[in-house]
């Protein structure tokens, strides 16, 4: 059998495990329970799929992210590995046929959000797989202390009465001590399982927090203070495009990405951005989850984010290649009672969930006792004005929902085209003789997609198909629709609509189930997390990434040196040391222009970031300045 790291060379490329990954899988080869704790971008992916490769057998993956589910599936799958998926918004059939393939077929992963659990196809077809894992990830979610809550990873445990001998594996970025205890708790560990933790101190991360008068004024400042790739974080979709506008006025290129925009349009603006055609991403919270690119040099906030726990993933971002990054949250006074007055109308009272939730009812026409684990295309606009909703109330009051269990909301996802003949060949060739029309058609599918399409539902582009076959797209679309009513194949066209899906099935909205101690218990807690969010922006005495760790339960006396913090005090201490740096940079920079790099090597200074830090006031005060290509020179 390959050893763990020879299974890492074959399908990452890489000769070494970092720490503590290869602990973890030594873990989950032994056959314990394990709950993983690695920082954003810290190859948590890595710690279920190396083992799987070396087990007899299939990985269930719970995530509640369908877009994070087809990136995975995707990637593993471009290595040559079998992975699926099965999610919201899929037909019986595709289920079936995927579940299927896991039973009788050589996939090793399949990844699915916590509902389908729930459901009796799952819990009948998974008695007949061969599961050698589970793997949890965002394993966060099962805690009621968690800052995204969902009650559907409370039902995750009952895997253990239909596959007990199978370990589990929880993975997550951020959990405090309440969250690590409470997963342990929810999931069934047993008594020997292993926690593996890597400390949250990121040494090359440098936390920085700026209140000013003017934000963009300071984005404009960091982003030609610090070079190199760089996501903007704002909260509304107008905005990004509005930061983006002002970014390449300013002749700094940039684009903007939120979860309005086309398929086709995402992915155009993600390839330029991860190319570095485009420098800066001016985004929404929906960009980042997935996202493979380890030079970013700065993630910027210009709003308060609600919790620290979203806050240090998200700027986790940045540095995942080692080499110093930034950090930075920009804020306004008012930004803080803008963030207090979000967070309360965040927290909707049971009166307004009933009436909102009725009026989904109405909206889709569903019967009492109907449409349990049904999904539908969901157009929060449409929706708000048929009903006369304001969009951020109801946005609020669907979260509320699903934190009880009965409705879940889906963000926009692409999910392409899909194909798959229902018939066997001997019948698909049958059919061609009698209906000569349609056979050159048929060839060309099987020409394009082979005949994974008698035992898969297959991705296919209609754009593709009409090039081969000489038709337009139209006519494409039309004869498969004409096929599939023929019940010679099932066709599923593209979508990339938000779903809502009902949990249970359609309540009677005036007695909705809903746990109103629990309610007001999470009312607390968020209004909590709100609080420890504005402290660590308005104190300016301790370090911030020392602030970091001990809200996530990581007591230290160490400070990291780096963060905006550490650096004020360092510089009161040596105002020597900063003039002396000074001088020499003016020297230097004399002689002839240099990087900001080759600068450092030639002053070879005790206390670097001070070094940096007199460089970035030194162009603050316009003394030197960069040129277009990255050089310093003296003004």
């Amino acid at each position: 059998m390959a050893t763990a790291e020879e299974v890492l060379k074959q399908y990452w490329g890489h000769d070494h495990f970092r720490v503590p990954q290869a602990e973890i899988i030594q873990s989950v080869l032994s056959g314990h329970d394990t709950l993983a704790l690695l920082p954003t971008g810290g190859g948590k992916s890595v710690c279920f799929q190396v083992p799987t490769l070396m087990m007899e057998g299939l990985c269930l993956v719970i995530t509640p992210l369908i877009a994070l589910m087809q990136d995975q599936v995707q990637q593993l799958r471009q290595k040559g590995i079998k992975a699926t998926a099965v999610y919201s918004g899929m037909s019986r059939e595709e289920i079936d046929i995927t579940l299927d393939n896991c039973i009788y077929g050589t996939e090793k992963f399949l990844y699915l959000s916590p509902e389908r659990l729930q459901t009796e196809l799952f819990r009948e077809r998974v008695k007949k797989m061969k599961v050698c894992l589970v793997a949890v990830d965002e394993a966060h979610c099962i805690s009621q202390w968690g800052y995204d809550f969902r009650p559907s990873y409370l039902r995750i445990a009952e895997l253990h009465e239909l596959k007990q001998e199978v370990p589990f594996i929880a993975l997550t970025a951020s959990a405090t001590r309440q969250v690590k205890e409470d997963i342990i708790d929810k999931l069934q560990f047993k008594k020997d399982a292993a926690v593996f933790q890597k400390s949250f101190a990121r040494d090359n991360l440098s936390f920085v927090v700026r209140e000013t008068e003017s934000k963009e004024k300071q984005l404009l400042e960091v982003l030609r203070k610090v070079k190199g790739s760089s996501i903007v974080y704002v909260r509304s979709r107008k905005a990004t495009q509005d930061i983006a506008r002002l970014l390449n006025r300013q002749e700094i290129s940039a684009t903007f990405y939120h979860a309005g925009l086309d398929h086709q349009e995402r992915l155009t603006r993600q390839k330029e951005w991860q190319q570095n055609r485009v420098r800066v991403m001016v985004a929404t919270n929906a960009f980042g989850m997935g996202i493979n690119k380890s030079d970013v040099r700065t993630v910027i906030h210009m709003d308060l984010p609600e919790n620290l726990e979203s806050y240090y993933q998200e700027a986790g971002r940045g540095g995942r290649d080692g080499h110093r990054s930034y950090a930075a949250v920009i804020f306004h006074k008012v930004d803080v009672s803008s963030l207090r007055s979000k967070v309360e109308q965040s927290q909707p009272n049971l009166e307004y969930l009933k009436k909102v939730y009725q009026a989904l009812a109405n909206y889709y026409q569903l019967a009492t006792g109907s449409s349990q684990g049904e999904s539908y295309d969901f157009d929060l606009e449409d929706f708000c004005k048929r009903f006369s909703f304001k969009s951020t109330a109801v946005f609020a009051a669907l979260k509320n929902l699903e934190e009880e269990g009965l409705t879940q909301l889906s963000d926009s996802f692409y999910r392409p085209s899909l194909l798959h003949f229902s018939v066997d060949k001997k019948r698909l060739y049958e059919f061609q003789v009698a209906n000569a029309k349609y056979d050159p058609f048929i060839k060309t599918l099987l020409r394009l997609y082979g005949g994974e399409l008698f035992s898969d539902f297959m991705p296919v582009s209609e754009s593709q198909v009409a090039r081969a076959a000489k038709w337009t797209e139209r006519e494409v679309k039309s004869a498969l629709q004409k096929l599939s009513k023929l019940q010679l194949l099932n066709y599923v066209s593209a979508s990339e609509s938000p779903q809502i899906t009902f949990v249970l099935s359609r309540q009677d909205a005036q007695h909705l189930p809903v746990d109103k101690a629990k309610m007001e218990r999470r009312r607390k807690l968020n209004f909590a997390k709100m609080e420890a969010m504005i402290s660590y922006v308005e104190q300016n005495h301790r370090c911030r990434m020392q602030f970091i760790q001990e809200y996530f339960d990581e007591v230290t006396d160490l400070t990291c040196g780096i963060c905006d913090v550490c650096i004020d005090k360092k510089k009161k201490e040596n105002q020597s040391a900063m003039l002396d740096y000074e001088q020499q940079i003016l020297y230097l920079l004399k002689q002839k222009p240099m990087t900001v790099e080759a600068l450092e090597e030639s002053v070879a200074p005790d206390e670097r970031e001070l070094f940096l830090e007199v460089v970035r006031e030194m162009l603050d005060r316009s003394v030197i300045r960069y040129d277009e290509f990255w050089v310093l020179g003296l003004v």
